[in-house]
């Protein structure tokens, strides 16, 4: 990468504050940055660290105008500094191309222009795969799943059966979308399968993570709404609806028939009983267990699951029960000897 900021602010449509002419050379953290690199500072929490870095420009949001370094001024220097990292480190691997000799395609299976199917590839019967979408090596699509174009599925993941899946959707490796839901009926103490007949709908500009797990309805659907994203290990049920651009964090688990709004922040290990909804903008925190409906945009944590200022008062007062415990004692001590006292007069 050899650029002057003249050109990156350009680049990510930045007001510059500082000689355009400077040379950049690389893209670095503002810790380890070094003379020459540009870094971002995203959080204000870490402010200091703009005179500490040895950066020779940073990217900063637009609330930033004095610094003895050169800034670049953004709505959003994460996303800016993306945008530079992708420009200094162009991808140079190119997808797989074709259809591999090895890949066994069904009856009647439609693939549109320019796909690309890796090695042991299976695609079932019915089966439509939209333009410019490559599957990777060892992928299953079940019958009369339907995906769209310039999709990508890393190695391992398996469609079942009828799914359907919109456009620029990225699925990561053993990923499995369509498995059957969790549904048994106790039959004289016998744990007897209910059948699982639904889909799951994928839609467009979706990322699936590792090793996610999305059920199939009992019936209807499962949906995961447009633009959201998924972590790793993530336990999606069935009939569960998942809104436009929400966030679902690793070990994240969600039971079956659960509304979950637009623009929900699920974090890490979060998880959540069946039949009820949140509501768009909640956000629930890392290990809450929620047990019941969440408001539009309210932040919970816990568990169970109430308003974070709540819960936030309650641990702390679980951090004191060892003094109150003693406190407790000390008192209970000191009635018995007044008690004892009264007693004796």
């Amino acid at each position: 990468m050899k650029s002057t900021l003249g050109e990156i602010t350009k680049l990510i449509d930045g007001e510059l504050i500082g000689d355009p002419g400077i040379v950049i050379t690389g893209v670095c953290g503002i810790k380890e940055a070094k003379q020459g690199d540009i870094t971002f500072l995203a959080n204000p929490r870490y402010t200091n660290l703009i005179e500490e870095t040895k950066a020779s420009a940073i990217i900063t949001s637009r609330e930033f105008s004095h610094s003895a370094k050169p800034i670049i001024r953004t709505e959003n220097p994460s996303f800016a500094f993306a945008k530079i990292v992708s420009y200094a480190y162009p991808s140079s691997r190119v997808a797989y191309q074709g259809i591999h000799p090895s890949a066994i395609i069904g009856k009647n299976v439609i693939l549109g222009k320019d796909v690309a199917l890796a090695p042991y590839v299976v695609i079932e019967d019915d089966a439509v795969i939209g333009d410019k979408t490559v599957i990777y090596p060892g992928c299953f699509i079940g019958y009369e799943t339907v995906i769209g174009s310039e999709c990508l599925l890393y190695p391992n993941v398996s469609i079942r059966e009828r799914t359907r899946i919109g456009s620029r959707v990225i699925i990561h490796s053993g990923t499995v979308v369509g498995s059957d839901g969790f549904g048994f009926a106790d039959v004289s103490g016998v744990h007897e399968k209910i059948p699982q007949v639904g889909i799951v709908e994928i839609q467009d500009d979706v990322e699936i993570g590792a090793n996610v797990a999305i059920d199939r309805a009992r019936f209807d659907k499962t949906v995961i709404g447009k633009g959201t994203k998924i972590d790793n290990l993530v336990q999606i049920a069935h009939n569960v609806i998942i809104g436009e651009h929400s966030l679902i964090i690793a070990q994240a688990g969600i039971s079956g028939s659960t509304v979950i709004g637009n623009k929900v922040i699920l974090a890490g290990q979060a998880g959540l009983v069946g039949h009820i909804s949140v509501g768009d903008g909640a956000v629930v925190a890392a290990q809450a267990g929620v047990t019941k409906s969440v408001a539009a945009h309210t932040v919970v944590s816990g568990y169970p699951a109430r308003a974070h200022g709540e819960a936030k008062k309650i641990n702390a007062y679980v951090q004191k029960l060892p003094q109150l415990s003693e406190t407790i004692s000390d008192l209970k001590k000191r009635v018995k000897e007044l008690e004892e006292r009264i007693h004796k007069g």
